[in-house]
């Protein structure tokens, strides 16, 4: 693994931080790779419970490096911006997937966002299922400044998110948020004056619960929040029916019958 990206795993938690701080986390190509690696990584692993994702320094991350836009206006990072768009890996493009690996993983990602998130960097912590930043935290979606669209597997983020008219508006101008602005927009899920504490707290809450259930809540939507009538309930079914009567499901009758902490086994079910 990377220095780019530490893992330090505890309890079943991940503890995933973004580890350039000298450059506040911006997104190298060697980024690119390390954030992807990290992803793909935690996702085989599993005794995982959940995943706090953050950055090292005084920020979350600051999107692309500005070295990558000195390259692209000298047309020096031809080669290196191609390398991001090829399309090798299922759906996501290797640009993509620094964001999108978070939002496939099978257990639930919280973000915990401090100073700037910008960009890509947004668009990261967009990944994940939920959002906790400080209240003077600073994000855009600042693609537009550099003359580009914001392209990291944001049209399947951010529409879950805001109604299409805040998205655009957001994208047009650039504009950079607070972290309080951001909440009340829906960008973010919540402030917090300490936002890692705050995610890793709830983490360890939702590590507490049944490891099967909560791989299938996130399964459930993820799956079925833009289908049809049909799969969603079709898959409530299913999923439902296949937790029924498993080893976790039991204990957590049995812990609640007999008020105690329940002591769950390791995930079983892949759905």
């Amino acid at each position: 693994m990377s220095e780019l990206v530490t893992i330090e795993i505890s309890e079943g938690i991940a503890d995933v931080r973004l580890n350039r701080p000298d450059k506040y986390n911006a997104l190298s190509p060697q980024m690119f790779s390390a954030i992807i690696e990290a992803g793909e990584q935690l996702a085989a692993d599993d005794s995982l419970r959940a995943v706090v994702l953050s950055g090292n320094g005084r920020g979350f991350c600051a999107g692309l490096d500005m070295g990558s836009f000195q390259g692209m206006s000298d047309r020096k990072g031809d080669q290196s911006a191609s390398s991001l768009q090829s399309f090798d890996n299922g759906p996501a493009n290797n640009a993509q997937r620094p964001a999108y690996v978070w939002k496939r993983l099978p257990v639930p990602v919280i973000a915990a966002i401090h100073g700037v998130s910008y960009g890509g960097g947004l668009q990261i912590a967009l990944g994940a299922d939920i959002r906790i930043a400080a209240p003077d935290a600073k994000l855009s979606i600042m693609e537009i400044k550099w003359g580009l669209i914001p392209d990291m597997s944001i049209t399947q983020t951010l529409r879950d998110l805001m109604p299409i008219d805040v998205a655009k508006e957001l994208t047009f101008s650039g504009r950079i948020l607070s972290g309080q602005e951001a909440s009340e927009l829906g960008l973010v899920t919540r402030v917090s004056e300490n936002p890692f504490d705050a995610a890793m707290s709830l983490a360890g809450e939702i590590a507490g619960k049944s490891p099967d259930a909560i791989r299938f809540d996130k399964k459930l939507f993820e799956e079925t929040w833009h289908a049809d009538e049909a799969t969603g309930l079709k898959l409530e079914s299913k999923l439902q029916t296949t937790l029924i009567g498993t080893e976790n499901q039991l204990e957590a009758i049995k812990a609640n019958f007999e008020k105690r902490p329940p002591e769950f086994g390791p995930a079983t079910l892949k759905g």
